[in-house]
């Protein structure tokens, strides 16, 4: 623990993001398992269809809480590499809105700290999303996955 990926992306971006990229970052020889979560934009939601979704972000203030993460995720568990994206900006349904990838020697370790590093993205970035939906806006709070 506590090595830092060699050329891990750990940003906020304004440009499409490609996760096949993403996940050769965290490609490691002595891994056993990699786990890749991609969160995308969605054709519906709860108060209607979904035309696209804005993303809002702190870039500097995100960064610096992905790095965070990354230093958390290292503390509780034998990771390899870890790489984290998020996009800001107008999204289409369908794009793809946020990377985790994570390498480690197990399987169990790589799903639990890919699920952790994308719940704390959720609920601890300054990062705000608002569904355009034909005659409504509104932001939307992120939230952890349900167990």
């Amino acid at each position: 623990m506590g090595r830092l990926a060699r050329s891990a992306t750990r940003e906020v971006t304004g440009r499409d993001i490609d996760p096949t990229k993403i996940m050769a970052e965290v490609a490691d020889r002595d891994a056993g398992g990699t786990v890749v979560f991609i969160g995308t934009v969605r054709r519906t939601s709860e108060v209607g269809n979904v035309d696209a979704m804005e993303y809002q972000a702190y870039a500097k203030m995100a960064e610096k809480g992905l790095r965070r993460i990354e230093a958390e995720v290292r503390e509780k568990w034998p990771v390899r590499q870890v790489s984290m994206v998020h996009r800001e900006g107008l999204l289409k349904v369908g794009e793809v809105s946020v990377v985790v990838a994570v390498s480690s020697e197990h399987r169990a370790e790589a799903f639990e700290a890919c699920r952790y590093a994308i719940d704390r993205i959720k609920t601890t970035l300054p990062l705000w999303k608002r569904e355009k939906i034909k005659g409504k806006n509104r932001w939307v709070e992120g939230s952890p996955i349900k167990k």
